[in-house]
């Protein structure tokens, strides 16, 4: 069987409260986007996990692919298999790729071994593998709140819309962008500034990450600024960082300037 993980981009993230469990109450809308990870499953003597294409640094044995199949196998009858991922969604970008991708295990085992699980109970089971994973389950357009586990259908279409993503050379981990987050209340709700016209979310529609991730990685920031140059409508960083995107109206010009990144141009479904 295979399955293609698609990652996802954050309209706008709002950090209203950190917790008592040292948590942070978040808002955001998550739009899921066609860069894909490409993820084979066969049957197998042992299970077996082998990635290709960008580099995982996580061991496989922590690797999400086989948390997930780890996860059915102890509340469901599952023989072995051998799993191969394909890397083209970057890690520690904010595009949720490792979310993703256990999330479409999830949904592949209960096809392959015929399972019979509701939406419903594999959310709840993506839900023990990471908060943005049952996103993934529904992989529709949704507003994210809670810690990132309360999920909340949005009507929203970017359809034929152009989506030029960049990711420069740095990683940020999600913990330590948090530790530096002064959450901020009130906050406007990302899902009702999604209903203005595109060219308002410029003004309104807020990543509370960026401040920190460009006072120490400026380069994220210039990258932003060059979308918004280069004809962007809208331009934000996505989730903690550090990749960043910029929403077309008209086909995007050629940017050899971003040709040293991580950068591709899709057409929103």
């Amino acid at each position: 069987m295979i399955v293609f993980a698609n990652a996802k981009i954050n309209l706008g993230l709002r950090i209203i409260r950190k917790r008592s469990d040292n948590y942070h109450d978040i808002l955001s809308v998550f739009y899921p986007i066609p860069l894909v990870d490409v993820i084979e499953i066969d049957q197998s003597k042992k299970l077996e996990f082998y990635s290709y294409g960008l580099s995982i640094t996580a061991p496989s044995e922590s690797n999400l692919c086989v948390k997930a199949w780890n996860l059915l196998f102890e509340n469901h009858v599952l023989t072995p298999v051998a799993i191969y991922l394909l890397k083209n969604i970057p890690t520690e970008a904010g595009l949720g790729g490792g979310s993703s991708d256990a999330s479409f295990i999830l949904k592949a085992l209960n096809e392959m071994f015929h399972l019979g699980l509701s939406h419903e109970t594999l959310s709840n089971y993506a839900l023990q593998l990471g908060s943005d994973c049952p996103f993934f389950i529904h992989n529709k357009p949704m507003l994210v709140s809670g810690c990132g586990e309360v999920f909340t259908p949005v009507t929203l279409s970017l359809e034929g819309l152009y989506l030029v993503l960049i990711q420069p050379n740095c990683k940020i981990h999600t913990a330590e962008a948090y530790s530096h987050i002064q959450p901020r209340h009130p906050a406007e709700n990302p899902a009702l500034i999604v209903n203005l016209p595109l060219e308002r979310w410029r003004e309104k529609l807020v990543n509370d990450f960026e401040d920190f991730v460009f006072e120490i990685f400026p380069e994220v920031g210039i990258i932003k600024e060059k979308l918004y140059d280069e004809g962007a409508v809208y331009a934000s960083m996505s989730g903690s960082g550090s990749s960043v995107y910029g929403i077309f109206r008209d086909e995007p010009p050629p940017m050899p300037w971003a040709n040293k990144y991580f950068y591709r141009v899709f057409i929103l479904d």
